[in-house]
């Protein structure tokens, strides 16, 4: 009897042991589920578009000639400045020098035919008097002056077509600027007969350019003037350029069944980094708010579930709707009025008013909280009501007591995180 008695003792101290090492080293210890929250911050929030486009210099002049001939002299080239007046190229004169001294010579000529059809009336008009001669050749001689008075009013015309013609063998600048482009070379024949041609192309003023953004139909419907802008250019591209939308064209280019609007944004270009021809990458900022109260875009999509039951206490009804638009003079669905409490708004557009449902944490609560936002970049959303800068608004939940649940500031929740303020604006 007293050996089995010994079999069982120790049969049932190895059990023990077991157990024992089961539940200090091998059993799972239940893990605590906990919220995340955090204060509602005071920062920079915006809406804003994205496009590409090209940058121009504000005005250009294409200079061309009126006149055909070989250039024989050019006084510019790439990248000269110019002023007003100044010469630019000169043609070959010769053959209009040519055609000026033909129509003078035409020109004295009907002004010695004039002398002498002048003096032949005279005499003809004494004798007509005196009835010396006939009416027909009374008639004849003051023809004949008549004739030679327009054949020296033809011949003088000639003569300022000839001299304008050799004045255009000048060719000026129109404008004060810079020779972005010179089409031609000394020797070269230019011909004038059909079209003008292009002899220089000339950019007023590129200290001052601006950018030609194509935006899509989709977006276009945000952008206003006034607008601000940044952009972005390949060969600075850890510059930033700022600037503001100075016109929408209503006429839309299509390309691949793709509408887009020109939009012209002003670009200072004090520095002369910014060159014609960059393609600009650009954001146009269709509606910002300064010091506005922020929360992050995570905690619309917070819904508590059963694992938080056992450790807080749920007031509210889940729900897993979305938020609820209301119009622009801020009523909703149940045709109350919503007011925009929102007094650090510097724009005065309508903004899209939206009711949303948020979870707070009030001590060992979860407590459900209706309110009112209108901006929302995807990252945080502009809180218009509902709110105070020392409620914690619910972002998530972690699992374990770990590093993830973040500490607090002065005053605030254990479940607090830490997150930088002033809404992450870059100029």
């Amino acid at each position: 009897m007293k050996p089995n008695l010994k079999k069982i003792l120790i049969i049932a101290a190895v059990l023990i042991a077991i157990i024992f090492i089961w539940f200090l080293f091998i059993r799972k210890k239940e893990v605590p589920v906990t919220v995340l929250a955090e204060k509602p911050t005071i920062g920079y929030i915006a809406q804003s578009v994205t496009a590409t486009g090209k940058i121009e210099p504000v005005d250009t002049v294409t200079v061309g000639t009126q006149v055909s001939g070989i250039l024989k002299y050019l006084f510019v080239d790439f990248n000269s400045k110019v002023k007003k007046g100044e010469l630019l190229a000169e043609l070959d004169k010769s053959l209009l020098q040519a055609t000026l001294d033909l129509y003078k010579g035409n020109l004295q000529n009907a002004q010695s035919q004039l002398v002498f059809a002048t003096n032949n009336f005279n005499r003809q008009s004494l004798l007509f008097k005196t009835d010396a001669i006939s009416k027909a050749d009374y008639d004849a001689a003051l023809n004949t002056r008549d004739a030679a008075k327009a054949g020296v009013a033809s011949a003088q015309a000639q003569v300022r077509l000839a001299q304008k013609n050799l004045s255009y063998a000048n060719i000026y600048s129109p404008i004060d600027g810079v020779v972005l482009n010179r089409n031609i070379s000394i020797g070269q024949t230019v011909a004038a007969s059909f079209s003008t041609p292009t002899l220089f192309v000339i950019a007023k003023d590129i200290t001052k350019m601006q950018v030609q953004a194509n935006v899509d139909e989709a977006d276009i419907g945000g952008v206003k003037t006034g607008n601000r802008a940044t952009f972005t250019v390949d060969a600075f591209i850890t510059d930033q350029f700022g600037g503001t939308v100075m016109d929408v064209r209503l006429h839309p280019s299509v390309s691949s069944n793709v509408v887009t609007y020109t939009t012209i944004i002003n670009a200072p270009n004090d520095d002369m980094k910014l060159k014609p021809g960059m393609t600009a990458n650009i954001v146009i900022y269709t509606k910002e708010v300064n010091n506005a109260m922020l929360i992050p875009a995570k905690a619309l999509s917070f819904t508590p579930d059963s694992s938080l039951a056992a450790t807080y206490q749920i007031v509210g009804k889940p729900s897993h709707k979305g938020p609820r638009k209301t119009n622009a003079a801020g009523r909703g669905a149940t045709g109350n009025i919503a007011a925009h409490t929102a007094k650090s708004r510097s724009d005065t557009s309508a903004v899209t008013k939206q009711k949303a449902l948020i979870w707070l944490l009030q001590g060992n609560k979860l407590v459900q909280k209706r309110i009112e936002i209108g901006l929302n970049d995807n990252t945080h959303v502009e809180v218009l009501s509902g709110l105070t800068v020392n409620d914690l608004v619910i972002t998530g939940i972690v699992s374990g007591t770990g590093s993830s649940a973040a500490s607090t500031s002065p005053g605030g929740s254990p479940f607090l995180p830490k997150r930088p303020t002033g809404g992450g604006r870059t100029r």
